[in-house]
């Protein structure tokens, strides 16, 4: 799902489950490279987690709001609350290292 500026508060800051926001750009291939594994992620906790895409070319006000400086960055929000950050393209265990204490409490 593709959130923005318009929707991000909806979507994801009042969301009642963990959600994991991916802050991208069509010219980003590390990008590409974990867009499968965040769809994955994003199939495989369902109704558990939800997986949002913001593209910070079209969003720049969000990724400023929260200190994007390089992409992929993946943030974990948490009823409404960043609880994590992750920079770059890393492995699928790596990511589930970081989220899935918060997708158990659930």
């Amino acid at each position: 799902m593709d959130v923005n500026e318009n929707n991000f508060k909806q979507e994801v800051l009042d969301s009642p489950i963990p959600v994991l926001v991916d802050f991208w750009a069509d010219w980003c291939v590390p990008c590409k490279m974990i867009e499968p594994i965040v769809e994955e992620l994003g199939k495989e906790y369902a109704g558990k987690l939800k997986v949002v895409r913001i593209n910070v070319d079209d969003n720049q006000n969000i990724a400023i709001q929260y200190g994007i400086m390089s992409i992929p960055s993946l943030l974990l929000f948490v009823n409404g609350k960043l609880e994590e950050q992750i920079v770059g393209a890393v492995p699928k265990r790596v990511i589930l290292s970081k989220i899935e204490k918060f997708l158990t409490a659930n």
